[in-house]
């Protein structure tokens, strides 16, 4: 990896080409139905970069800077979209010196055993993030943040890797935490106007 890539701004840069290159589709005339049932002629595959080497680097580096000064000792989602990127943000907060815990939120309630939500080493009251790899309705991200609260966590924040920028879902993440950051590493915007440069 290049010194450069190390650097803020070009970090950023770099994962975005990455987003584009591995988990960006769009096609106007065919457009995609996606997991909420909308349909939408852009398409984001991002475990494409949040299970690559140099995504999951770069992304675990870009989210520890945005929330290393957060009072949270463990980072989580909904599973399958959280769980690259929150094992990303733990072991980069680690290899900083900060101990930040893993948690998975799963789509079903443990039935047997402790009944719960959530795994991880987390105890009631503990601050948390939120996160998840792409935001199209906010639901999936909405309904991490309502398992955590059930299992006692308190959700200081919320970090995606994508905004989609449609069907409002940053805003009702926004509406969702008022008062608490909410925040996306990358747009579609951003990944659109790449698009469009490589292909002049």
């Amino acid at each position: 990896m290049t010194a450069n890539r190390n650097q803020r701004p070009e970090r950023l840069e770099r994962l975005r080409e990455i987003v584009l290159e591995r988990s960006f589709r769009y096609n106007e005339s065919h457009p995609f139905q996606l997991v909420s049932g909308v349909f939408s002629p852009f398409y984001f595959d991002c475990k494409k970069t949040t299970l690559d080497p140099e995504g999951a680097h770069l992304i675990g580096e870009i989210v520890f800077d945005r929330v290393k000064d957060w009072p949270i000792v463990g980072v989580g989602g909904l599973t399958l979209g959280a769980d690259p990127i929150a094992a990303a943000v733990m072991h980069t907060a680690w290899s900083h010196g900060r101990r930040i815990a893993q948690f998975i939120v799963r789509k079903k309630l443990k039935g047997h055993g402790a009944i719960k939500w959530v795994e991880g080493n987390l105890c009631r009251g503990d601050q948390v993030l939120v996160v998840d790899d792409v935001v199209t309705t906010g639901g999936s991200v909405i309904k991490a943040v309502e398992r955590a609260l059930e299992d006692g966590l308190n959700v200081y924040g919320i970090v995606v890797l994508v905004d989609r920028e449609e069907f409002d879902g940053m805003k009702r993440l926004q509406e969702a935490m008022p008062g608490r950051p909410v925040e996306a590493l990358i747009t579609k915007t951003e990944i659109m106007a790449l698009y469009n440069r490589s292909r002049e």
